[in-house]
């Protein structure tokens, strides 16, 4: 787990690159989690145990050997044990079964899509607390949200829903836990470090989970095929994405990392279509490009 994996290049070049691949490897974890339900009968509740359980051991023993006892610092503090316990609950835990159920119920491109609606949700979130109303670049991307909203769901017929009600309750729900995920840690990763926040709150999600549904607990039809993908799940859509993501911004500005992750959906989109032969029409196409476009408005200066 370190970015010198990448080539050397130019410090811009090189986080774009991590970024670009970490966002590709989030977006393809969303195809491959569809393939594991639908045709290998492994579970939601399961597959979210083992991802942030196994990811969490393996993220804090590779932190131990690089930082040591440190990685214990955040329990010294009331606030900190306080605060990785919410985010591992409502952060990580919301934000990855949220997400992993809305694809059981819908399809990876959509759940994907839906969850960036984060980013407005954020915006009506600081609009609340800093009791200042929206700007006009921010009244933009609610309504290219909502807009993108409306074809997701209804594709454009007003008169009915062309997703299950399962898969858009928890759809929104994951983008609710994904803006909690952003906000909520902000001053414990300012004290401590992206990377430890991460390693505990996948660890104690993942522990906390098990109540739910054990990662020892295991059904469905294991093969090959199944184990490499929970793998590349595990290893490449959650350990190297989430450590690469958060070292491309010591190259680049949050603002870029932003934009360039709109290739999550995109990866997905085109994974589904070309692997599982999702159907995308084109009020698909237009609502992905409103939803994604309010990265774009949201990070433009």
């Amino acid at each position: 787990m370190n970015d010198k994996l990448i080539l050397e290049f130019h410090p811009r070049t090189k986080g774009i690159l991590l970024v670009v691949i970490s966002s590709m490897f989030w977006g393809i974890s969303g195809p491959i989690a569809q393939y594991l339900f639908q045709y290998k009968n492994i579970s939601p509740e399961w597959l979210t145990d083992i991802r942030l359980l196994s990811s969490g051991i393996i993220f804090l023993i590779l932190l131990y050997f690089k930082k040591g006892k440190k990685i214990f610092d955040i329990w010294k503090s009331k606030y900190g044990r306080r605060h990785i316990i919410l985010f591992s609950t409502f952060g990580l835990i919301g934000t990855q079964y949220g997400y992993f159920v809305c694809i059981k119920y819908g399809n990876a491109a959509t759940a994907t899509i839906l969850q960036y609606l984060s980013p407005v949700i954020i915006v009506f979130y600081l609009a609340i607390y800093s009791k200042k109303l929206p700007s006009p670049r921010e009244y933009l991307s609610i309504i290219l949200a909502l807009l993108g909203t409306f074809f997701i769901v209804t594709k454009g017929n007003i008169h009915s829903l062309a997703i299950s009600n399962s898969a858009l309750f928890w759809g929104i729900l994951s983008a609710f836990a994904a803006a909690f995920y952003v906000l909520q840690p902000f001053y414990i990763i300012k004290k401590w470090g992206c990377d430890i926040v991460i390693g505990w709150g996948m660890l104690l999600g993942g522990l906390a989970f098990s109540f739910v549904h054990p990662a020892w607990e295991i059904k469905g039809q294991y093969n090959f095929n199944s184990i490499l993908g929970i793998l590349f799940i595990i290893v490449f859509g959650t350990l190297l994405s989430f450590y690469w993501y958060s070292a491309s911004t010591k190259y680049i500005k949050a603002s870029e990392t932003s934009l360039l992750s709109c290739i999550e959906p995109l990866s997905a989109t085109i994974v589904s279509i070309m692997w599982l032969n999702i159907p995308f029409g084109a009020s698909d196409i237009i609502g992905g490009i409103c939803i994604v476009s309010t990265v774009v408005v949201l990070s433009y200066k």
